[in-house]
């Protein structure tokens, strides 16, 4: 029996469903909106977490004229009496704006009105309504003019209501997905003041002085400050990651994700998938991010020896890491990142409401970005405001541990004098001063501790710190696992007058013993015959030194001390 296919990118459920794609049923999300109603609802969720599939959901469902067959099979058909009232039985306004992303003001506003103009031509058979006056289609034929002015677009979608109400006999369902894109967007390019009047004027019109309104659903990754767009709203039911109502609705369960993989006979890969994209916190429920999932088990049809790999990170500048990495200049805060690497939980005041203008204002505030967006999630129940937080999985300490390394190689060169220290160290046999100038570098750098991940993986955050520290000398070729004699030595350099030739083996110490893992490393060389490369190159001074590593802590040894000892 031929399989269905993976969803990979599709966010429209009718197309979902029509073209045979996989799906994990996510239709009690209606009955729980609807038993849970509230008139204003606004759903916050991280990047990829199926908001803007459920969002056409929602669509699919309530708007007149739905192809009801598409719900035939799914968990929601088993709610008769709540189909019979709510499926198919209202004009639906649905919009993105995700694609309001303009380099300025205007543009974004440009954006704006091809967004409106295209919902409002679903619409054009009002243009031949018996039950609208001259003006009402006045009104719609202003909604869809190119030329459209920033006072009609603010009001457009409460005019759209109106119009569809007075001539369908009832109330509209406005859905609004991806509503803080603008403002994101706005904050990056100079423009977020603009932007926040813009989009608080065409809310308040939509949503609080809307009698043609029967209710309405909001996405978004971050909670907006009420003060700064949703003035006055005090219908607005704010359903965030921390809350326990609809905690199932988006991402994937385990049950859900166990049911996918052995559909498509990937059952042995549970333990990968689990380690690199469970771990997220939504009220009582433990999810995966769909988007990481299906894209693994899409490589893995493709290729059974796919390795697990970031596929979120690609979705965004993650410019929140970036940030927090940056204040780690301050003693305090790089120790707790060092714990949240490790798979440790750090409790901290999170504050679901904030505007951009305060999201990078203070390190408070980055702790609660980070929660908002995903980087981190929570783990047990909440204490008030306070918040066990914790990395949720291999993907995002991957994500973590990037931007580490990124921030290590920008600041190497702002210390020109260690490095050519380390460097000339390095050139003339001096294993005390390179274990001198490296264990510097090691208190100031973010270290990574070892409760959470295999010795191959320490081995390589070293490996990284290394060479960012040998980038200085940019006349000295560096080759990083190239092969040689039997095997592939960790770092090999060559100075820049090609006389002399450095062989750098690491090891981690995971007991501590920093002298037997450098004796192990210098084993190796000789073993494995690492220094033949050079030797293929025409360099007869060969220098080589063992590493070791634990924690915080290096030591460095040389072959000639080795043969001392």
């Amino acid at each position: 029996m031929e399989k269905k296919r993976l969803p990979v990118g599709i966010e429209r459920f009718k197309e979902l469903q029509i073209e045979n794609f996989y799906y994990v049923d996510k239709t009690n999300f209606i009955k729980e909106l609807l038993t849970g109603w509230a008139k204003v609802n606004l759903f916050t969720r991280p990047r990829r977490f199926g908001k803007s599939l459920n969002m056409s959901m929602l669509k699919d469902f309530f708007e007149l004229g739905t192809d009801k067959e598409i719900f035939a099979n799914l968990k929601i058909s088993k709610e008769t009496a709540l189909c019979n009232e709510y499926m198919g039985k209202f004009p639906v306004i649905s919009v993105s704006l995700k694609g309001m992303n303009g380099v300025t003001y205007e543009q974004a506003l440009q954006m704006a009105i091809q967004i409106v103009r295209g919902e409002a031509r679903r619409f054009q058979y009002l243009l031949d309504s018996e039950r609208l006056t001259a003006y009402d289609k006045e009104a719609l034929i202003a909604l869809l003019r190119e030329d459209m002015g920033e006072g009609v677009l603010c009001s457009s979608l409460k005019v759209l209501s109106e119009l569809l109400k007075k001539h369908h006999g009832c109330e509209v369902i406005l859905l609004i997905d991806e509503y803080d894109v603008p403002l994101a967007k706005a904050f990056e390019r100079g423009y977020y003041d603009r932007m926040i009047v813009f989009i608080r004027n065409m809310f308040e019109y939509a949503l609080k002085t809307n009698d043609s309104l029967k209710f309405a659903v909001l996405t978004g990754c971050m909670r907006i400050s009420k003060e700064s767009i949703f003035t006055g709203l005090n219908n607005l039911k704010v359903l965030s990651i921390a809350e326990v109502q609809f905690d199932e609705a988006f991402g994937f369960t385990d049950r859900e994700v166990r049911e996918m993989l052995e559909y498509y006979g990937l059952s042995d890969h549970y333990g990968e998938i689990r380690e690199w994209y469970d771990g997220y916190q939504f009220g009582n429920v433990e999810v995966y991010c769909p988007w990481d999932v299906i894209n693994h088990c899409d490589a893995l049809l493709i290729d059974p020896d796919a390795q697990p790999r970031n596929y979120w990170t690609n979705t965004s500048s993650n410019e929140a890491v970036r940030r927090f990495i940056q204040e780690s200049d301050k003693v305090m805060v790089r120790r707790e990142i060092e714990k949240l690497v490790a798979g440790e939980a750090i409790t901290k005041e999170v504050h679901q409401e904030l505007t951009y203008n305060d999201m990078y204002d203070s390190i408070d505030n980055l702790w609660s970005v980070l929660f908002t967006t995903g980087y981190l999630t929570q783990r047990g129940k909440p204490v008030g405001d306070n918040f066990q937080l914790a990395i949720p999985n291999m993907e995002i300490r991957k994500i973590f541990t990037t931007q580490i390394m990124e921030y290590f190689k920008e600041n190497v060169p702002k210390n020109g004098e260690a490095l050519k220290e380390f460097c000339e160290a390095l050139k003339n046999k001096n294993a005390e001063g390179v274990e001198k100038q490296l264990g510097e570098y090691l208190k100031k750098t973010i270290s990574i501790r070892d409760t959470f991940v295999k010795k191959q993986m320490k081995e390589n955050f070293y490996h990284g710190i290394l060479l960012g520290i040998l980038g200085f000398e940019d006349t000295w070729s560096v080759s990083s696992n190239k092969e040689s004699g039997d095997g592939y030595s960790d770092i090999i350099v060559e100075t820049d007058d090609g006389e002399t030739g450095i062989i750098l083996e690491l090891k981690y110490a995971e007991d501590g013993r920093l002298d037997t893992a450098c004796h192990e490393a210098l084993e190796q060389i000789e073993r494995k015959q690492y220094e033949e490369a050079l030797r293929d190159e025409g360099v007869l001074h060969i220098l080589k030194y063992g590493l070791a590593f634990y924690k915080k802590r290096c030591r460095v040894m040389s072959a000639a001390d080795a043969k001392q000892q």
